[in-house]
């Protein structure tokens, strides 16, 4: 249907007015999808869309942040290769899986929280309840942005701790499974740390908080923890993805441990980038 614009005005001002060609009103003023037969984008087209923005604003940012993740990481490994027993499988094996998972949880988790809660702040999340898209597409773009910062550090983190501790690499492949589900479980709580924070002041003191809580329960093997401590390393999702690589660099993999810790990491992104594409959508609607 061929329309033309002009402009009809009444006691409210001016409201534009599209003519079809028969004749007949039609009312632009409503949204584009009233027009086309109802094209709201889906999940999976807004995520792309968002996520595509969301990286092209972080790029500038991109080698500090490559920099700064992989570097803590691989500063963590120089210095504990002084201090771990390299006589003790398990150790060896935790610290390198937890150090790699670092990477992950120090942008997805610390700096999305501090995004997020900035954004929450000066208002800008109603530039995205403003586009009409689902509001688990905007948390779920801006957590891929970040996550895809992290792919070279742990890498580099993972391959460069094998070597130094002399662990097998031939099945580092599982790396393709653990840093998506690691870095979509660490963006869930991320984003809903920033999101939850009244001030963004508070939501980078949880993102650091949260940071060092991985740091402490990724790196140290459970059965050397006091049994106090053992039930907070069971509810860190983190903690699951470090046990899964971990247990990739045994000789005998026990493969159905890793599907379980695995299968876990799903579980929670599930529930946590839903709770925050919920929690995004009820702070824009007030």
């Amino acid at each position: 249907m061929i329309v033309t614009m002009s402009t009809s005005v009444s006691s409210a001002g001016a409201v534009p007015v599209g003519v079809a060609v028969d004749g007949t009103p039609v009312d632009s003023t409503g949204p584009v999808d009233a027009a086309i037969g109802g094209c709201r984008p889906g999940l999976l087209a807004a995520t792309v869309a968002v996520f595509g923005q969301q990286l092209a604003r972080a790029r500038v940012a991109r080698v500090p942040v490559l920099f700064v993740a992989a570097f803590q990481s691989v500063g963590i490994l120089l210095l504990l290769r002084g201090v771990v027993d390299t006589s003790n499988a398990l150790s060896k094996q935790q610290v390198v899986a937890g150090a790699t998972v670092l990477v992950v949880a120090f942008v997805c988790l610390n700096l999305l929280a501090q995004r997020l809660g900035g954004l929450r702040h000066d208002g800008s999340l109603d530039y995205y309840a403003a586009l009409d898209v689902p509001g688990a597409a905007v948390v779920l773009g801006a957590a891929g942005s970040y996550a895809a910062f992290t792919v070279p550090g742990s890498i580099v983190t993972a391959f460069g701790g094998a070597a130094l501790y002399d662990l097998p690499m031939s099945r580092l492949w599982v790396l393709v499974l653990v840093l998506p589900l690691a870095a979509a479980s660490l963006a869930g709580l991320g984003a809903l740390l920033g999101l939850l924070a009244p001030k963004p002041e508070l939501a980078t003191i949880a993102g650091q908080l949260g940071m060092s809580a991985v740091i402490f329960l990724n790196l140290i093997p459970a059965h050397r923890m006091p049994e106090a401590i053992r039930w907070l390393r069971a509810i860190t999702p983190s903690t699951y993805a470090a046990d899964a690589l971990a247990a990739s660099f045994d000789s005998r993999v026990d493969w159905g441990s890793i599907w379980v810790d695995l299968l876990v990491c799903v579980a929670v992104s599930v529930v946590a980038l839903g709770l925050a594409g919920a929690l995004f959508r009820r702070q824009v609607a007030r």
